[in-house]
């Protein structure tokens, strides 16, 4: 996994500073701990891509800010995609059940006061997909007077 793709996150904004963003490259070991703390049937999606990437916050436990540094770490996740799309890899991000568990979380070092954002799925595209249709901007945007 290039180090560059984890690189423009630092650029997510954050108030206070705070970094909150983690990401922990899953190398064999992890992902064959994480696939045995999984249900059977869903163990198997966690080698759909050949680079997975566990997300999180590091919390503070102040609810504002946490609020904010969540939000920081969601921009951040979002920069790894966009810099992997750049690259001409395909990126998905979803959050297994696994990484709500004990084990799940135990088998790729999440700590206390870290909250899970999910997981980043990160490889060459098997296959030329258009993307899915989006709202046009007119229905999620209002200009207030």
């Amino acid at each position: 996994m290039p180090v560059a793709l984890l690189s423009p996150p630092r650029w997510a904004p954050n108030h206070n500073l705070t970094n909150p963003w983690r990401f922990r490259v899953l190398g064999p070991g992890a992902l064959s701990a994480l696939q045995a703390a999984d249900e059977p049937e869903a163990a198997g999606k966690l080698s759909r891509a050949p680079t997975l990437v566990v997300a999180s916050a590091a919390l503070s436990g102040d609810p504002i800010q946490d609020e904010e540094d969540l939000h920081a770490a969601a921009c951040a996740v979002y920069a790894v995609l966009l810099g992997a799309h750049a690259r001409g890899l395909a990126g998905y991000w979803r959050t297994p059940a696994v990484l709500r568990t004990v084990a799940g979380r135990k088998a790729v070092g999440l700590e206390d006061g870290e909250r899970v954002l999910g997981l980043i799925h990160l490889g060459w595209p098997r296959e030329a997909k258009r993307p899915p249709e989006r709202w046009p901007v007119e229905r999620y945007v209002t200009h207030l007077a």
